[in-house]
């Protein structure tokens, strides 16, 4: 089964022919987070540059879903992660490629938007895609071609073992006629996780219940490593995170992101939170506007140059200044990619970490 993968668009596309590959130039990665950069990426499988008719060209790489998958797990984590967490991430990011492909698309696989002068309630879906099933950036998963995954040839054949031993096996809800998982995942949950109705849309998953993790809080720089490329390894601070902004500050940021003129920032006032302390609606009063947004990714880019760690923060005054009190890094639904290190390198199997973070789905093999 082959998997269509939207690498890059851009004016112009720059690629190569090697013997072991097609060389990307100038691919865009991390695309408007604080580790937003481009990078040279070796793809093996096919390489179609579309010609888009805008004066733009997308290149879509069409591989093998297995060696697709083997990619990804050395793109969203290190290839010399343990075994067992390897073998779990392999699940889950096999079933969240196959739910749409193999399931009939849910209303909930929808981008969401509710945009009135009171309120804009917004989640982001990959349906917007057109052509292919998958990007290659975090709106969906990373996957950055064979480089990383090669560089180290002991260590590619550890996830390769893991794809291999887990070949077929996704995450199904047996309480639906075993549909197959929407399985998230994320950098730390900070503690506990989140529900995917607060994050995407309306709807409630048994599977995806919010559960405590006492895993993520380390420093262990080993174990971060495995779950930590060389550019997430800058991010050092995100179980307990700090942000301060000067008031005109916060009133750029807000009249940037937003593109709205709320004037003076007069509060920020959190009006719904998820178990995990995540906010999902916030309210924006300002001395000429005043607004609820949400959900929690809306919140994280209109509070941040790039995006927050998470919106599971606290805010305090310190004078004029607004100081933002936060835990957790991404939106806390589903894998805790940390936590599941941890739990690896204590000694727990993959169905261990699969069942904590998942509880009541059941693995099975499909394909």
């Amino acid at each position: 089964m082959n998997v269509r993968v939207g690498i890059m668009t851009a004016p112009h596309i720059s690629c190569e022919q090697r013997p072991d590959g097609v060389l990307l130039h100038d691919v865009r990665i991390g695309i408007g987070f604080h580790w937003d950069r481009t990078e040279d990426q070796l793809f093996e499988g096919t390489m179609e540059i579309r010609d888009n008719g805008d004066g733009t060209q997308t290149a879509i790489n069409t591989l093998d879903v297995e060696d697709y998958l083997s990619s990804v797990i050395t793109s969203e984590m290190s290839a010399t992660s343990s075994l067992e967490l390897l073998k779990a991430h392999a699940v889950i990011s096999r079933s969240w490629l196959l739910r749409p492909m193999m399931n009939t698309p849910l209303a909930t696989e929808k981008d969401g938007y509710m945009d009135t002068p009171e309120r804009r309630i917004v989640w982001y879906e990959r349906d917007a895609h057109v052509g292919f099933d998958v990007c290659a950036d975090d709106h969906c998963q990373r996957y950055e071609g064979i480089t990383r995954r090669d560089a180290h040839p002991e260590a590619a054949a550890r996830v390769r073992a893991a794809v291999e031993a887990t070949r077929g096996m996704v995450l199904v809800d047996p309480t639906d006629n075993n549909a197959i998982c929407d399985t998230r995942f994320y950098k730390a949950c900070g503690g506990r996780t989140e529900l995917f109705e607060n994050a995407w849309a309306p709807h409630h998953y048994r599977y995806l219940e919010s559960v405590e993790c006492p895993y993520c809080n380390t420093n262990d720089k080993r174990v971060l490593s495995q779950v930590l490329n060389n550019y997430d390894q800058e991010t050092q601070d995100f179980y307990r995170w700090t942000v301060r902004y000067t008031a005109d500050e916060l009133v750029a940021i807000i009249r940037e992101r937003s593109g709205i003129d709320f004037g003076d920032i007069l509060e920020l006032k959190p009006v719904k939170r998820g178990p995990s302390g995540r906010i999902y609606e916030l309210e924006i009063i300002g001395s000429k506007h005043r607004m609820i947004v949400g959900k929690e990714l809306e919140i994280r880019k209109w509070l941040s140059c790039s995006h927050l760690y998470s919106s599971a923060f606290d805010v305090e005054r310190d004078g004029s200044d607004f100081v933002l009190r936060g835990k957790g890094w991404g939106h806390g639904v589903g894998l805790c990619q940390i936590g599941a290190a941890v739990m690896a390198d204590k000694g727990m199997t993959y169905e261990q970490i699969l069942t904590h973070y998942f509880p009541g789905a059941q693995l099975k093999k499909i394909v």
